[in-house]
């Protein structure tokens, strides 16, 4: 999973096409869950680049997205936010394929 350096990274990559950002922090445990099956959900949803954003490291950004909890994943398309899947509860890998099938894309 890419990873933005800075903040004009992430606001040029959300600009095209469907970018599914998932906010992470290494300490998180709930994180580490999802972390061994996130490879085949990348490989399954080929069609979204998928960033992770070090909750730790890019604060104002969670912060300007209202990101409290994680793991989340915020889905944008052509730079507007689609969807998100958000909040402190650990997420399954049902869960999240289910968010990932069902967004509303254009």
């Amino acid at each position: 999973m890419r990873k933005f350096d800075s903040k004009e990274e992430y606001q040029k990559k959300i600009q095209e096409g469907v970018s599914v950002l998932l906010f992470s922090a290494d300490w998180c445990p709930d994180c580490r869950v999802i972390e061994p099956f996130l490879p085949e959900l990348e490989e399954k949803f080929d069609s979204y680049d998928f960033y992770y954003v070090d909750r730790d490291e890019m604060i104002d950004y969670c912060q300007e997205l209202d990101i409290f909890g994680i793991p989340s994943f915020v889905v944008f398309q052509d730079g507007e936010e689609v969807d998100r899947f958000v909040g402190k509860q650990r997420k399954s890998r049902q869960e999240i394929e289910s968010f990932l099938e069902n967004l509303p894309l254009k």
